[in-house]
């Protein structure tokens, strides 16, 4: 597919389309949650102060195309109430090229639902455009009381969150193999409207009262239309700058950043966010309307570091497990960061050495102007001596995902922590394939493909008639 067709009838590439979304989806969040609009400025003066500050990660960010989609909107997340929502935000997303990766659980922080991602997985269409929504489904089976279970499920049935616009374009471009141009502006005003706010609660206030006293989360799901965007995510050079100016530019910031500690070299991803806004809405039943606020939405921001391997994950999870779970206070005990810094002393702090022990995924380059002496096979000692050498480029691979701890850290803090533990340890990953009705994919079998094909490219760079001896 072609981002130029020659005529109304060609069809626009799937990246095309999920970049008209994903700025469509900002401009209707700009324009219902001022505020995030003051956060983005805020992620835009960092970032180029941070830049500015240091020219060779501006190189080094420009050679790995990671430049120019700095400044799109990272992700957004939305939470769906049934099995068959799930499945056709499934199709609707295929539209877009998104693909789900990752299964995440988070009743083991005390959030009632499970999760995938659902984004790019080439390396092409990440360097386009690498939009993500992180996509959680409701765990009914864990609403411990029979009867609201059993009502909140009659009422998730009883809603419709797609346009008959929307499922029809979704067939079209299942049946087409993709959209036209005037296809696609219309798929994404359709879709939009799916992710849309709406102030006007589908319950009445004594429903919504006993939805909220079993969980906030469960309230936010099952009272309202559709699944609202909760946030969109901006990613940030410099998370602890934005930390701290957001309260100087009246932002009121979560008390600590999720994720990794501050470190020399990024690994993962951090997360922070503003506080979520209390918003009016307005409640139905017999008496007539009834006025009540919710809260639900806020603004995050994300720092986003190296993937680690399967090694340097376990090494990471080790070390914030060890943290967490001392004297139990979680991420929340006033000397947290000073523990997690601590701790994470025994985690590298560069590049090369993350390399070396094999803890982190890079794409491998030839550098510009080089010609080294080689004949293959190019074993991992040949590419440490290239590397050393400056021959060859190593640079780190974006981590394109999540962390369930810290999406439940920010979950938590928007919803209200005693909640932490009610629904603790109970992953379903089949149950969440089935209703899916697909597959998710590994994230780190995805990191090994591209690492490997930077590798293949590499090799047949160096020697054509080598290009089959990469390790």
């Amino acid at each position: 597919m072609t981002d130029s067709p020659s005529s109304a009838s060609a069809l626009v590439s799937r990246d095309h389309v999920r970049t008209l979304f994903s700025r469509a989806m900002s401009d209707m969040y700009r324009e219902e949650v001022p505020q995030y609009g003051t956060l983005m400025a805020l992620v835009r003066d960092v970032n180029a102060d941070v830049l500015g500050a240091n020219p060779a990660l501006a190189a080094d960010l420009a050679r790995a195309d990671e430049l120019e989609r700095l400044d799109l909107e990272r992700h957004g997340a939305i939470r769906l109430g049934t099995a068959q929502e799930l499945f056709t935000m499934r199709r609707l997303f295929a539209v877009m090229g998104m693909e789900p990766v990752g299964y995440y659980d988070l009743s083991v922080a005390g959030v009632p639902v499970h999760s995938t991602a659902f984004r790019p997985v080439t390396d092409a269409a990440l360097s386009r455009n690498p939009f993500r929504v992180f996509t959680s489904l409701l765990r009914l089976e864990l609403i411990e009381d029979d009867e609201l279970r059993a009502e909140a499920a009659a009422i998730l049935e009883r809603r419709a969150i797609f346009t008959p616009g929307a499922l029809a374009l979704i067939e079209r471009s299942e049946t087409a193999g993709g959209l036209t141009r005037d296809e696609a502006e219309r798929f994404v005003r359709e879709a939009v409207e799916t992710f849309r706010w709406h102030g006007e609660a589908t319950v009445d206030a004594a429903t919504y009262k006993r939805l909220h006293d079993a969980h906030r989360l469960i309230a936010d799901v099952v009272s309202f239309k559709g699944p609202h965007i909760n946030h969109l995510t901006p990613r940030t050079l410099d998370i602890d700058a934005v930390q701290t100016g957001m309260p100087e530019r009246g932002i009121a910031a979560k008390t600590v950043v999720e994720g990794p500690p501050t470190r020399a070299c990024p690994i993962l991803l951090r997360q922070t966010s503003f506080k979520a806004l209390e918003e009016p809405i307005r409640f139905g039943g017999a008496a007539g309307a009834v006025e009540g606020t919710h809260t639900a939405r806020f603004g995050e921001i994300e720092q986003r570091g190296i993937a680690l391997t399967r090694k340097g994950r376990a090494l990471y999870d080790a070390l914030l497990a060890e943290v967490r779970e001392t004297r139990g206070a979680g991420s929340e005990g006033p000397d947290y960061a000073a523990r997690l810094t601590e701790a994470f002393r025994r985690f590298p702090d560069s590049y090369d050495e993350i390399r070396r022990q094999g803890l982190g995924f890079f794409r491998y380059s030839l550098r510009e102007g080089a010609s080294p002496a080689f004949s293959g096979p190019l074993d991992a000692a040949a590419l440490d001596r290239l590397v050393a050498e400056g021959a060859v480029v190593a640079d780190p691979i974006v981590y394109e995902d999540f962390l369930p701890v810290s999406a439940a850290g920010i979950f938590q803090s928007n919803l209200g922590g005693a909640e932490q533990r009610a629904y603790e340890g109970h992953a379903s990953r089949d149950a969440f394939e089935a209703a899916l009705g697909a597959s998710v994919a590994d994230e780190f079998a995805l990191y090994e493909q591209a690492e490997a094909r930077s590798l293949a490219h590499l090799a047949a760079r160096l020697s054509p008639a080598q290009s089959r001896a990469v390790a």
